[in-house]
């Protein structure tokens, strides 16, 4: 019943959903553009209408109640910022526990023009040995999914190229705000 009301959330926003389906049982998956506040929340309905287990990172300071049971409901893993913690090594981590993993990233990092991508999902999948999976919100064509399986080569210029490909025409909600596709 929480997957169609997910399905209409989209469809009463105007997105058409595409893809869902992961051939591993481990992945990456990176999404962006991220330039708005909205994505997040449209991700989020677009990983209940679709089914998908995907756990990602989120700031412990939104780990209030009743949020945060919330958040954990919807696979969120609560990061201290503060604490030397370090994020990809915890990551990797979880892809060792478990049998089957999924991370979604956002690697732009926020919703401001930044120089580049940050590195994490990049190391992460190295580290882990796992797949990067392109997820995509494109508000030019109102199409939110994820494409195609990135296999990584090690040379990460190689690989941002191949991604950087995958999203060519794919438009954030303020597109002036998208980060460029490499590592500062």
């Amino acid at each position: 019943m929480l997957r169609k009301f997910a399905h209409l959330l989209l469809r009463l926003g105007g997105w058409t959903p595409v893809g869902g389906v992961l051939d591993d049982p481990k992945a990456v998956l990176v999404a962006a553009p991220h330039t708005s506040n909205w994505d997040g929340y449209w991700a989020l309905v677009y990983k209940v209408a679709v089914g998908l287990d995907v756990r990602f990172f989120a700031k412990k300071s939104l780990f209030w109640f009743p949020l945060g049971n919330l958040l954990r409901w919807l696979g969120a893993i609560e990061l201290d910022r503060s604490r030397a913690v370090n994020a990809v090594q915890l990551a990797i981590d979880e892809f060792e526990k478990n049998d089957s993993f999924y991370l979604g990233l956002a690697p732009e990092g926020t919703r401001s023009l930044k120089p580049g991508w940050k590195s994490g999902f990049y190391r992460i999948a190295q580290g882990a040995n796992v797949p990067v999976y392109i997820g995509f919100l494109d508000f030019g064509q109102k199409r939110i999914g994820i494409g195609p399986k990135v296999e990584l080569t090690g040379d990460p210029d190689v690989d941002l190229a191949v991604i950087r490909k995958h999203y060519e025409g794919i438009k954030g909600r303020w597109p002036e705000k998208a980060s460029p596709i490499v590592f500062p």
